[in-house]
């Protein structure tokens, strides 16, 4: 990640970039930190403005967070119903074109993930009601695929359904986080990586013998 001069922001930088650079920074330190540990005066003093002025720009914390997350929203959805709508004999299963559409959304901003997927946003606010709203929309882009996933297997219990998407919410959150581990790993090297995963977990269950019908 591209660490923001702490000078970034002074005098004489016109607010359109000024804003940019904030909203860059309060996206990685919410993403990172979380929003309830995450302050307006670590994230002003990050890029090197007042206080005074970055509630200004964009008002309390609680806007600042929301002026994060509606971008990050909006590119992941879009990101990954452009992934789903792709279809053809060349293009990859639609897991894989999932996963490289949210590699390359969240490139250069990976901690973003964590702004939408923040445990720590406080009850009934506008801010946690907000996250909400795109996660259940993602999970019902989930919900379709991995209905379709199990239809295409002849498994058309809706527990299942229920327990796959759930259990792929948990291995995009488990990837990201690997992926912000490991910075020099592309998303075309990421989207490949999975792919090998992805079969070899496939080739292992598919070389089992045993019943699993109980």
């Amino acid at each position: 990640m591209t660490t923001l001069s702490s000078r970034a922001g002074t005098k004489g930088v016109p607010r359109a970039t000024r804003e940019r650079q904030v909203l860059a920074a309060a996206t990685e330190e919410f993403g990172r930190h979380g929003y309830e540990a995450t302050t307006v005066a670590a994230i002003a003093t990050r890029v090197g403005v007042t206080k005074p002025l970055l509630h200004q720009y964009f008002g309390g914390k609680q806007d600042l967070y929301l002026a994060c997350l509606n971008p990050v929203g909006d590119r992941l959805l879009s990101a990954i119903q452009a992934a789903m709508a792709r279809h053809g004999t060349s293009a990859p299963p639609t897991p894989l074109r999932v996963l490289g559409a949210l590699f390359t959304a969240l490139d250069g901003q990976r901690e973003a993930w964590f702004v939408l997927y923040d445990p720590t946003l406080p009850p009934d606010s506008d801010a946690a009601h907000r996250a909400a709203s795109y996660r259940d929309a993602i999970d019902d882009l989930a919900a379709v695929g991995t209905a379709d996933l199990l239809h295409t297997a002849g498994a058309d219990d809706p527990l299942d359904a229920d327990a796959l998407t759930y259990a792929w919410r948990g291995m995009c959150t488990a990837l990201v986080r690997w992926w912000i581990n490991h910075p020099d790993e592309s998303p075309e090297a990421m989207t490949r990586r999975c792919a090998r995963l992805l079969g070899a977990v496939h080739t292992v269950l598919g070389d089992g013998d045993a019943d699993t019908s109980t």
